[in-house]
């Protein structure tokens, strides 16, 4: 996207459409009228064919409603979304990652949820099917602006014949802290000169706010001060966060590096090139899909996302959701229909467990089921979730996270030194912050 787009994009995005609603006020539509909701949303091939069927079915019990659904790459469908809106042509319905959704909220860009047409008697029946603190992310002057289609988490995958390659039994072994984890990567590794053709593990890049903050949070950092209004907080946190990350990349110990290709898409392979791969519960769909030997062999494993030696907080990674929203400026008979097709396809959260990706709707009634319990390794991800919290997403995630990129990629590829880069982070993420 050229740069002056963007900018107008951005531009036209903070101008709001209308002051926050109160909340979502009863409209007069004839519910028998046809209308056409258009639903954006990213590629996932298995999501796909399991909403085609339900919103086959959904139109068939609701003759009145077509929905039009449209996908796209998860980077291009967030720049479509952004561009869309800007030009007062944005979908009817959408989901987004909440830290580049927050901002339509924000700026009045969607609608309350109509808890009625989605199928709830009221906003506490809402509340009551989700488990806690999952929709206050979306929750502004007391009304909710957004239905998540999912919760993910990010653990850690390890292969089993790898680990016992190096003479480590996977089972007790397994890294619990991060300097076991750069230890046991030391082990792992195989090298031709400085090129590295196995990795032990490796970052998930450029996923900063995800895996990074967390990291500085365990040593008793913050991205931001409890107020919001001061970046940057903890400077030995910051600085020894900074430190491992050099020492994890080629001017250090040479365990891995933004310049490789992201381990969770080398390891379904099972192809001896990485040990360890962060990534969520999808993943164990796609294994299955990709290599269904390996799903099979009981040769892989999750463990738990791991902390410093010297920890004072026990944090995992961030969990981030993406959230269906409604345009406010569509037909009020639009925005009854798409938020009755929120509600209708929210409604079948066990078969998204199971058929559509391994997607995590965060209902009381789906982590409560056997379906997720029986899940491989389900637990994990829901014990690092419970030490885990959302994803920063304020209006200026964006930008952060690029910030916070500079900063980690400048020791570990520029030679630059933590205190140095620490000073241009704060310096740059309190700008911006000054900005909003």
């Amino acid at each position: 996207m050229k740069r002056s787009l963007l900018l107008f994009a951005v531009l036209a995005l903070l101008i709001p459409s209308f002051v926050f609603a109160t909340g979502a006020k009863e409209t007069v539509v004839d519910e028998n009228a046809p209308v056409t909701v258009q639903y954006w949303t990213h590629e996932d091939p298995a999501r796909t064919q399991l909403e085609t069927e339900l919103i086959e079915e959904f139109m068939k019990m609701n003759p009145n409603i077509t929905v039009v659904r449209s996908t796209q790459a998860s980077v291009k469908q967030i720049e479509l979304v952004q561009t869309a809106f800007a030009a007062n042509q944005g979908p009817d319905m959408f989901n987004l990652p909440i830290e580049n959704q927050y901002a339509y909220i924000s700026n009045a860009r969607v609608a309350p949820v109509d808890y009625k047409a989605a199928g709830y008697a009221s906003k506490q029946d809402l509340l009551d099917k989700y488990i806690p603190g999952v929709l206050d992310t979306v929750t502004v002057d007391g009304e909710v602006y957004g239905l998540p289609l999912e919760l993910t988490n990010w653990s850690i995958y390890l292969n089993k014949k790898i680990f016992r390659s190096a003479g480590l039994n996977p089972e007790t072994d397994y890294p619990k802290t991060w300097e076991e984890m750069a230890d046991i990567s030391e082990k792992l590794v195989i090298r031709d000169g400085d090129i590295l053709i196995r990795r032990g593990f490796d970052f998930r890049y450029p996923y900063y706010l995800t895996f990074f903050v967390p990291m500085v949070e365990q040593l008793g950092g913050e991205l931001l001060s409890s107020d919001g209004k001061k970046a940057i907080i903890g400077d030995d946190a910051w600085i020894k966060a900074l430190t491992y990350m050099k020492e994890w990349g080629p001017s250090g110990r040479n365990l891995g590096s933004p310049t490789y290709k992201n381990a969770r898409k080398l390891f379904n392979n099972d192809n001896n090139d990485i040990a360890m791969a962060h990534t969520g519960l999808y993943q164990e769909g796609r294994i299955e899909k990709d290599n269904p030997e390996f799903f099979a062999s009981g040769e892989w494993m999750v463990i738990p996302y791991p902390v410093f030696e010297d920890a004072v907080r026990d944090v995992a990674a961030c969990y981030y959701g993406h959230f269906f929203m409604v345009n406010a400026d569509s037909d009020p008979a639009v925005r009854k229909a798409a938020w009755k097709l929120s509600g209708f396809l929210l409604s079948h959260g066990e078969e998204y467990l199971t058929r559509g990706g391994n997607i995590i709707q965060p209902t009381k009634a789906l982590f409560a089921s056997d379906t997720l319990k029986n899940m491989p390794y389900s637990q994990v991800f829901i014990d690092d979730m419970n030490r885990s919290h959302m994803i920063y997403y304020g209006e200026n995630s964006a930008q952060i996270q690029t910030l916070i990129r500079n900063a980690v990629e400048s020791v570990m590829l520029g030679g630059v030194s933590p205190e140095k880069v620490l000073a241009t982070l704060r310096a740059s993420a309190q700008e911006v912050v000054d900005e909003q």
